[in-house]
């Protein structure tokens, strides 16, 4: 059953979504690092022709024309060639500091994770800081567990041109 305050993400969002990344950048301690615009969001997540390449959920707070976008959960498929199904990569996962402890993370993982067993996928992951403490013991207290055997690589910017 879905949680009234989470919904998936429609056109109109796309600016909110561009801030909650903004505020999770100056979180992450990266405040300039954010490079995606609003078209970059919507060529993702509602393109003109072909399917969606990410996927977005959002929280709600407020009540009546004060209700706004407070948390979005963004997301990309995965695919395991051991279990031969998709699952979901939880690309960012973010609540307004002053809507933290609301419930609102809760029921956005809570969402997708009902998600991903309707669609019959197998897994629902992400990748966290080692520093955000606070981020992973509320991971840890859902069930969450770290997979610490896999490290994490990236080839970035000049580094693709091999």
């Amino acid at each position: 059953m879905s949680h009234p305050d989470i919904r998936p993400a429609t056109a109109a969002d796309i600016s909110d979504i561009l801030r909650l990344v903004h505020d999770l950048a100056v979180y992450e301690k990266e405040p300039d690092a954010v490079e995606a615009t609003e078209e970059d969001f919507a060529a993702a997540l509602f393109p003109a022709k072909g399917v969606p390449t990410a996927f977005c959920h959002v929280a709600e707070a407020g009540e009546g024309r004060e209700r706004q976008v407070v948390g979005i959960a963004l997301w990309f498929l995965t695919f395991s060639t051991w279990t031969g199904r998709n699952g979901m990569h939880l690309e960012d996962l973010f609540v307004e500091p002053r809507h933290r402890g609301s419930g609102l993370g809760k029921a956005l993982l809570t969402e997708l994770a009902g998600e991903c067993r309707e669609r019959g996928f197998r897994r629902l992951e992400w990748s966290v800081l080692r520093w955000n403490a606070p981020s992973i013991a509320f991971y840890e207290s859902l069930g969450a567990t770290p997979q610490t055997e896999w490290e994490t690589y990236r080839l970035d910017g000049d580094a693709l041109d091999l």
